[in-house]
């Protein structure tokens, strides 16, 4: 395989990590505003059902994702095979 294949594999695995840490970082802002604000956040969404356990739930995948996210970025930057396979 040639070095400029694993190079490109590098950084497009460093991408899509840095998308999933980006997605999981807005969960947990949208489960911050619906903690703290839930009637600003019903305004919008009109949604009246379980807001509060959603909002905990949205915390959590959130938090989640961004772990993720991160342990992936710096397994794609280091090439450390077992940050890549959390």
């Amino acid at each position: 395989v040639p070095m400029s294949v694993l190079s490109c594999m590098k950084y497009l695995m460093f991408i899509f990590n840095v998308l999933v840490f980006a997605g999981g970082t807005c969960l947990v802002g949208v489960g911050v505003w619906v903690a703290v604000d839930p009637a600003g956040f019903q305004d919008i969404v009109a949604a009246k059902t379980v807001l509060s356990a959603g909002a905990y739930l949205l915390l959590a995948v959130g938090i989640a994702l961004s772990l993720l996210g991160f342990l992936g970025c710096c397994g794609a930057l280091r090439r450390s095979r077992p940050l890549l396979l959390v």
